[in-house]
């Protein structure tokens, strides 16, 4: 199956949105905004009953209320580039040589403008308190209830977490793994590294926000678009940049801002969005994608 896309689907890419708001469309002049807090959280688990770990590593920038957020290869970042983050303007940050730093500085610059709200089509969903691996079930499924498919189709997951993969199997939904690092599941699967290939071969698409961070969040957006496979993105980073792509491809987000469920035991929340829903998209109630407010006349929290 294949979709004609619309005009916003066609010229909305991460680099439009990032001119956009360097341009000051978005919210107020990213000139006057200073980042306050820049850090790396570095993260290896290793859970019982499971047979291999992972690691994590994700930049974050605190902008007043906000983080936002970019994960990125474990020892990726050149040395002082939270040094180069730490008190610079956000119009810089947006324009910086990294693709991550330009990312977290985005996220967090619209999060700061635009936090998660019911107003602007957020569903929130609680993530309990317990261990890691009960939080991140509890996180997959509430990504996976996103998803219209029926037992015995096929979801290509981008970005391999086995939270997921093992919610999709307990529904009778086969996952088709997909990494760029290729590899392994926790089942001795073999993971894809062409996801657009494999798009194919699918009924709908699961996509880390990491993919944002990478570079490879376009092409993916736009080969699901082009042969009407609906994609539902499952995001710590770029959390608030997200929203903004539904009707261009992006069917659902869920969204999951610093803090993460991994960091600590306690409650915790999602954002889902859809389609259609979300003030800030060119299919929701904002219509141009453009409309902001700052988070105080909101009263909202992160």
């Amino acid at each position: 199956m294949t979709t004609t896309p619309s005009t916003e689907a066609e010229t909305l890419t991460l680099d439009v949105l990032l001119h956009r708001a360097l341009a000051g469309e978005l919210g107020p002049d990213p000139r006057t905004r200073r980042v306050s807090v820049a850090f790396t959280t570095s993260q290896a688990a290793r859970h019982d009953g499971r047979r291999g770990g992972y690691r994590n590593e994700v930049l974050s920038l605190r902008l007043g209320r906000a983080v936002g957020s970019c994960s990125v290869e474990p020892g990726a970042l050149p040395a002082g580039t939270v040094d180069d983050c730490a008190g610079a303007d956000v119009a810089g940050l947006l324009a910086h040589p990294l693709l991550p730093v330009r990312v977290a500085a985005l996220d967090a610059y619209l999060m700061d403008v635009l936090p998660h709200s019911r107003a602007d089509g957020a569903q929130a969903v609680a993530v309990p308190a317990g261990t890691s691996i009960e939080r991140s079930r509890a996180r997959a499924k509430a990504v996976v209830d996103m998803l219209a498919v029926a037992p015995g189709g096929t979801v290509l997951v981008v970005g391999v977490v086995n939270s997921l993969l093992a919610e999709l199997r307990t529904r009778g939904i086969t996952g088709l793994p997909c990494d760029l690092k290729g590899g392994t599941t926790e089942w001795g699967e073999p993971v894809a590294t062409d996801a657009l290939e494999a798009v194919t071969r699918c009924d709908a698409v699961l996509a880390s926000g990491m993919t944002l961070g990478n570079g490879t969040f376009d092409p993916l957006r736009r080969r699901a678009l082009d042969h009407g496979k609906p994609l539902v993105m499952f995001a710590q980073t770029g959390s608030a940049v997200l929203p903004h792509f539904l009707g261009t491809g992006v069917t659902g987000v869920c969204a999951e801002p610093y803090p993460f469920f991994w960091l600590d035991g306690g409650p915790g929340t999602v954002h889902r969005y859809r389609e259609g829903t979300d003030s800030r998209s060119p299919a929701g109630a904002g219509g141009s994608g453009t409309e902001h407010r700052h988070p105080a006349d909101d009263g909202g929290t992160l």
